[in-house]
């Protein structure tokens, strides 16, 4: 995974993720963030940090539309708007960071190995995000 900094579209995947975004029409997005977020919940082997790496940048989409939510101004998120965004996906994104974070997750054990735990504090602020907006 080309990783450049901790934020959550600072990888290549992220990135690529959002020039699939960019390149769904505006009433299919929504489906495209659902999906990146259930694939990751569904997954019960070992969760490949690519897999990850979506999962956490359709989370701070989600987030961005919750109140307290962190806008996406990095030139690597999506360049056309969201629509806004179905309120159940906020749930799914909590449960696709809780997997992300979890044991048997390959993204979550790069960032361990990196000794750098800006990553993480920043997963958690989303996912307090997300949890309020949630409930």
């Amino acid at each position: 995974m080309g990783t450049w900094d901790t934020g959550h579209f600072d990888n290549d995947t992220a990135a690529d993720f959002s020039g699939d975004l960019d390149d769904a029409p505006e009433a299919e997005r929504a489906a495209v963030i659902r999906n990146a977020l259930n694939l990751v919940i569904a997954t019960t082997d070992y969760l490949d940090s690519d897999e990850g790496a979506v999962a956490v940048a359709a989370a701070a989409l989600v987030g961005s539309q919750c109140p307290g939510g962190e806008a996406v101004t990095t030139s690597y998120g999506p360049d056309k708007p969201l629509p806004v965004l179905p309120a159940d996906l906020r749930p799914l994104a909590v449960k696709a960071l809780d997997r992300v974070l979890g044991e048997s997750s390959e993204l979550r054990e790069l960032w361990d190995d990196a000794g750098d735990e800006e990553w993480a504090q920043g997963i958690a602020r989303l996912r307090e995000v997300l949890v309020a907006a949630a409930s």
